[in-house]
């Protein structure tokens, strides 16, 4: 169930940023509850996963999916760069996050 907690927790922090994003943009001021919620739930779910999953494991995850998703989201909507260097490191930041679950 941790690692459940632990991708519930990585898809919250993505949400959250999101929301930040567009509140930044001026969309809207609802998206600024969105941040605080996201965020609260992102740490609690955290909080769950530490539990039972190694902190520098857990951690290492949830970054990692934190920051490649944000640059996948980037480009997709926000119309961000894509390069192929980006990508490359993306797909290491994942490749990575996907060993240390495989090695735990």
């Amino acid at each position: 169930m941790s690692w459940v907690f632990l991708l519930l927790a990585g898809f919250s922090e993505i949400f959250g940023v999101i929301c930040m994003k567009n509140f930044a943009l001026g969309v809207s001021r609802l998206y600024f509850v969105g941040v605080f919620a996201s965020f609260a739930l992102s740490l609690g779910l955290l909080y769950l996963t530490l539990k039972d999953i190694p902190m520098s494991v857990a951690y290492a995850i949830y970054t990692g999916m934190g920051a490649s998703f944000a640059v996948l989201i980037g480009i997709m909507l926000y119309r961000e760069s894509a390069s192929f260097v980006k990508l490359f490191f993306v797909g290491l930041i994942i490749l990575c996050s996907v060993s240390l679950k495989l090695l735990h």
